[in-house]
C-alpha cells in the first residue's frame, strides 16, 4: 500500500482518496482548493460526510438547505475554530468559493441517520494536550463525545515547531472494544512556512510495516494499522486534519509498549 499520497493537482480536486483507492474499508478523504468564484459539487451517496472549511470562505448548499457563507479563517495557522458541516447519506451538495479556499471532505459509511448540521465553530475549543516537546493543540470537530455522526471521527491538531504529536506512538488496529478499536486514519498535513516538511512514521511492533516519510504541504498519509507518530522540525509548525472510521465510533488505542514509560511518567495518575 502506498501510504504517502501527494497532491493530484495544485488547484481544484487536490485529493480524492476512497476506500477502494486506499485498499481499506471505511475512510474517504477529498480536498478541494478553489479560487474565488470556483464551484465544486457532488453527492454523498451511501456515506456520511463532514465538510471542514480548512481556510477561506464559501457559499454552501447541502441536503436541501442553504447554509450561507461558511469559513472564518483565511489561513489555517490562525488556529481559530473551523466552520464544519455534517451531511447524511444521499445528500447533494455544492460550494461556491467567495475567496480562495481549501475545503476538506471527510467521509465514511453511514451506519445510522443523523440530521444535517453545522458542527463549528460553536462547540470547538482549541485545547492543549501533552507537555514539554510533546505539547500540541487540538480542535475536536467530531470525536465520540459529540453525537453528531454514525461512524466519522474528525479532529484538527496544531503541533508547534520542534514538537511531536500522535506521541507516544499508539495504534488502534484491532476490533477489541473496550481495549482497542479498529480505526483507519488519514492525516492531511500542512506546514508553516509552507516550504517546510514534517516527519511521520507508520510502523507495527513486529516490523511487518515500517515506513518513515517526509511530509510536505498538502500531503496525505494513510494509516491502515500500526503506530503513527509525527514530528515537526525546528522552524516549522505542523497542522494536520485527522479522519478516522471503523466498525464502531469509539477511539480506543494502545501505546507502543517500548515507549509506554513516557506516557506513565507524564500521566502518573492514569489508571491504564
Amino acid at each position: 500500500m502506498n501510504l504517502l499520497r501527494k497532491p493530484l493537482n495544485s488547484q481544484g480536486l487536490v485529493h480524492d482518496i476512497t476506500p477502494q483507492s486506499a485498499g481499506w474499508g471505511y475512510v474517504g478523504f477529498a480536498l478541494h482548493r478553489l479560487k474565488a468564484g470556483d464551484v465544486a459539487q457532488g453527492n454523498t451517496g451511501s456515506t456520511e460526510v463532514i465538510f471542514v472549511m480548512v481556510e477561506g470562505h464559501a457559499q454552501v448548499n447541502g441536503a436541501g438547505q442553504n447554509w450561507g457563507q461558511m469559513g472564518n479563517r483565511l489561513d489555517v495557522f490562525e488556529k481559530t475554530a473551523p466552520h464544519c458541516l455534517y451531511l447524511p447519506a444521499r445528500s447533494h451538495w455544492d460550494v461556491r468559493a467567495t475567496t480562495d479556499c481549501t475545503i476538506a471532505i471527510c467521509s465514511a459509511p453511514a451506519i445510522a441517520d443523523h440530521p444535517a448540521a453545522r458542527l463549528g465553530p460553536d462547540g470547538i475549543d482549541l485545547t492543549p494536550r501533552g507537555q514539554g516537546a510533546n505539547t500540541r493543540y487540538i480542535n475536536n470537530i467530531a470525536m465520540e463525545g459529540r453525537d453528531v455522526a454514525s461512524s466519522l471521527l474528525v479532529t484538527e491538531v496544531f503541533t508547534p515547531a520542534g514538537n511531536w504529536s500522535s506521541y507516544p506512538p499508539h495504534r488502534h488496529d484491532e476490533d477489541d472494544f473496550p481495549r482497542m478499536t479498529y480505526l483507519e486514519e488519514t492525516y492531511y498535513h500542512r506546514l508553516n512556512p509552507a516550504q517546510g516538511y514534517g516527519i511521520q512514521r507508520v510502523y507495527t511492533e513486529d516490523g511487518s510495516l515500517d515506513e518513515t516519510m517526509a511530509v510536505k504541504n498538502h500531503d496525505v498519509v494513510l494509516v491502515p494499522r500500526g503506530h503513527h507518530p509525527c514530528g515537526a522540525p525546528y522552524g516549522y509548525e505542523m497542522y494536520y486534519l485527522n479522519v478516522m472510521a471503523g466498525p464502531r465510533r469509539n477511539w480506543r488505542f494502545q501505546n507502543d509498549p517500548a515507549h509506554e514509560w513516557i506516557y506513565q511518567r507524564d500521566n502518573p495518575t492514569d489508571g491504564r
